[in-house]
């Protein structure tokens, strides 16, 4: 029975490193030239073959910090994740940081099939700021149709307990209080439209969340659904707060991406 079990242990810790090896990544590729901060990392399949599903995946930090990275638990998952900087405030305009991040999905949808990626099946998604980015490119056609590609091509919006209404760093600089909505040309919500593309809105517990981060999403999720959005989803995360409702979103980004591309396959 010991040595049964044992041989189960090698051959599970053989098949996980096989798995690990069958990925790579590839750091600091410019997306777009002159701009330093404007480099991304690519997880991908070492052999660059096949038509898996691109992750873009934008950070968080506020608009004003933060540095990318490739979460854990989307490495090795069948799927390419490209993680971009973007620049930040206030060095940066809340335009410049938007438009960083149409430039980074349009790279991603036209250089997916060299990493094994399918350039149709190039879902975005991020965390806090990154979620607001997030809805942003998806939701506000202009930003993407600058790079010659529409939002709607997108395979699926994921954010992350991002801002739907104006951004609070751009609030800042206006010296609007963090708790005074405001609803102009960067918020996410006066773009809410019923043919963008399947979106999947993911937040943490409302009584542990942001600003009533939870509340705005909610609100988001209300009016897509009014408008007859066809494929639209929201989680709350009861129990986990504002940073750590990423570890079991991954999860639900998991899910649905596989859910989403199946229920793709057969409408066709």
């Amino acid at each position: 029975m010991k040595s049964q079990f044992l041989l189960a242990v090698m051959v599970l810790m053989s098949a996980l490193s096989l798995r690990a090896a069958d990925f790579t990544e590839q750091t600091g590729v410019q997306y777009r030239d002159g701009i330093d901060r404007c480099q991304l990392d690519i997880h991908y399949p070492a052999d660059r073959q096949g038509d898996l599903p691109v992750v873009v995946w934008f950070h968080g930090g506020g608009l004003t910090g933060g540095n990318r990275f490739v979460p854990q638990q989307l490495k090795n998952s069948g799927m390419v994740v490209v993680v971009p900087n973007y620049r930040l405030m206030p060095k940066a305009t809340i335009d410049e940081c938007i438009d960083d991040a149409a430039a980074a999905v349009a790279w991603a949808m036209d250089h997916a099939a060299e990493y094994g990626g399918d350039p149709t099946k190039v879902f975005v998604s991020g965390h806090s700021a990154g979620g607001y980015l997030t809805s942003m490119v998806g939701f506000d056609r202009k930003w993407l149709r600058k790079y010659g590609k529409e939002a709607d091509s997108i395979a699926g919006l994921i954010p992350y307990s991002g801002q739907v209404i104006t951004h609070f760093a751009r609030r800042n600089l206006q010296g609007i209080a963090p708790l005074v909505p405001t609803i102009d040309e960067y918020a996410p919500i006066a773009y809410a439209r019923p043919d963008a593309p399947p979106c999947v809105i993911i937040t943490g517990d409302r009584n542990m969340e942001l600003y009533g981060r939870y509340e705005e999403n909610a609100y988001m999720w209300r009016l897509l659904k009014e408008m007859g959005h066809p494929s639209l989803f929201i989680y709350e995360i009861q129990g986990y707060d504002h940073g750590a409702m990423c570890d079991p979103a991954h999860h639900i980004l998991k899910k649905h991406v596989a859910e989403i591309l199946k229920s793709r396959g057969r409408a066709k």
